[in-house]
């Protein structure tokens, strides 16, 4: 597998580059022994391949991998040991997909391998995050506690996401609606209605004449248009899906007008949480700084998190590396100054989180409300349209003709 990184070298100087290697653990093992530090590390993946789409069908329900590790950390308390304990969580895990990666788990640690080392060959199921931070708890000997730890974050993470889906839900659903009565009106009624009309010899109102040759038009052009759009949207995906691309949808996605902010305030709080899970676990901040680096999708954020590490591994600090760069927000920016001060960081970047957490929902039910009406009077008014139009030329026909 070929890898690329980004490292320090001699001097703290920024080394990028590429490496092949059987593994991950292969390759970071690799520019370790080089006298590399390791800021970035990911797998070089063609644009479609097998173990994307894979991983795509097989997800894992993260209520499934919560309750494991719950689990896991009560049988490791209990003092049964880690293969154990694995074999017991297997036997009743109803889940297919970490059914199967527990078993390759189980039969990596019966050969020697670290449990940590053993779940990092399945990031779709354990992310680096997650897999680091039971390599903490195997070396401090406190892996029920991380466990713990985990899941916590896990279900808080899991219950912002069901939240945000639940309250976009309505919305997506009378919009969905709306196209389908829309579609129905103007490729079955309106053509019924026009060849009726057409019958007639009489000048219909303005607003008749207006659907009839939008009706007309959609007939002849309709298909022509649903096919460009298809390819527009080809064409976006596929770009997105390219570094440029990524960079560009990412940015997009944190200047987009109330949905901006939004994004932007899950992101940072995604970020603090992070930190907090890591560094009360024991993690050093370079460290902390690599792994959301790697675990965040969002390019500007990726990237505005690389020049802070690269800051603070030149002495810099985490708090004034963050002051220069527009997406941390000053309230994160003080209060990561305060608990670098203080030693207190964790429990200021909690708070910080609570609050971007409370923001975030409180301005996704705020759009939400606005959506709903919104998209109810442009659905009235179409159909209001509609119905004037036909009524109206009906009774201009009668007017006309004197039926």
């Amino acid at each position: 597998m070929n890898y690329s990184y980004v490292a320090s070298g001699e001097n703290n100087r920024i080394i990028k580059g590429k490496i092949s290697a059987p593994n991950e653990g292969a390759a970071a093992d690799a520019l370790d022994s080089s006298g590399y530090r390791i800021l970035s590390l990911k797998e070089i993946t063609p644009f479609f391949s097998a173990g994307k789409l894979s991983s795509r069908f097989s997800a894992i329900n993260p209520t499934e991998l919560i309750m494991f590790s719950r689990q896991l950390a009560l049988l490791i308390e209990s003092g049964t040991d880690a293969v154990t304990s694995l074999e017991l969580l297997q036997a009743q895990i109803t889940n297919r997909p970490l059914k199967k990666v527990l078993a390759s788990v189980i039969s990596d640690v019966r050969a020697g391998s670290s449990l940590s080392e053993a779940m990092g060959k399945y990031p779709h199921a354990f992310s680096q995050i997650y897999h680091r931070l039971i390599a903490v708890g195997e070396r401090t000997g406190n892996l029920e506690t991380v466990l713990r730890r985990a899941a916590d974050y896990l279900q808080r993470t899991a219950a912002t996401q069901k939240s945000v889906k639940n309250a976009l839900l309505y919305p997506f659903i009378v919009l969905i609606v709306a196209i389908a009565v829309i579609g129905v009106l103007v490729a079955f009624v309106l053509p019924t209605f026009a060849n009726m009309y057409s019958a007639f010899d009489v000048q219909l109102p303005a607003a008749t004449r207006a659907l009839l040759t939008l009706t007309e038009w959609t007939q002849q052009y309709g298909l022509w248009l649903l096919l460009a759009l298809l390819a527009i949207v080809v064409a976006g995906f596929v770009y997105s899906r390219t570094p440029p691309g990524k960079y560009q949808w990412s940015k997009i996605s944190l200047s987009l007008p109330k949905v901006g902010r939004i994004n932007l305030l899950n992101e940072l709080s995604r970020c603090c949480r992070n930190i907090v899970l890591l560094y009360s676990s024991g993690l050093p901040l370079p460290e902390i700084m690599t792994l959301l680096i790697r675990g965040t999708k969002n390019k500007v954020m990726e990237k505005a998190l690389t020049e802070v590490q690269q800051s603070m591994i030149a002495g810099a600090g985490l708090s004034a590396p963050m002051a220069k760069n527009k997406v941390f927000l000053p309230l994160m920016v003080q209060m990561t100054a305060v608990g670098e001060e203080t030693g207190n960081l964790d429990s200021t970047l909690t708070t910080v989180a609570e609050s971007y957490e409370a923001e975030a929902d409180d301005k996704t039910k705020t759009m939400v409300s606005l959506i709903t009406p919104a998209m109810t009077i442009f659905i009235g008014v179409v159909v209001g349209f509609i119905a004037l139009a036909l009524v109206s030329a009906m009774y201009s026909i009668y007017g006309q003709t004197g039926i």
